[in-house]
């Protein structure tokens, strides 16, 4: 059995809209993907709205990914080019992926 909340903080603040809503009403988010290590975390949160609108498909190495390369900390188009020659770097170009799935 699940021991009791901790008492305090009722209200969140959801990381995608912004919206303040009650701890109850809102989906933990942990950007490391491993919710059930729980040891030391504080959790970010999404209503239950945006929780919905997300991709539940496995996310691979994509948020350690965004992280090392400080999602959120730079202009659109710097990071994208940051992003987008990481990927390249790692996994190869897009464009020989594509050519080989039409062989």
């Amino acid at each position: 059995m699940w021991g009791p909340r901790k008492q305090g903080q009722r209200s969140v603040t959801c990381i995608a809209c912004g919206t303040a809503v009650e701890r109850s009403d809102a989906r933990e988010y942990d950007r490391y993907g491993d919710r059930w290590d729980r040891d030391g975390k504080t959790f970010e949160h999404l209503c239950k709205g945006c929780y919905r609108e997300l991709c539940h498909q496995p996310r691979g190495e994509l948020e350690g990914l965004l992280v090392e390369i400080d999602a959120g900390e730079h202009p659109q188009e710097e990071f994208l080019s940051w992003y987008c020659a990481l990927v390249e770097e790692r996994y190869g170009s897009s464009d020989a992926e594509e050519r080989e799935r039409e062989r």
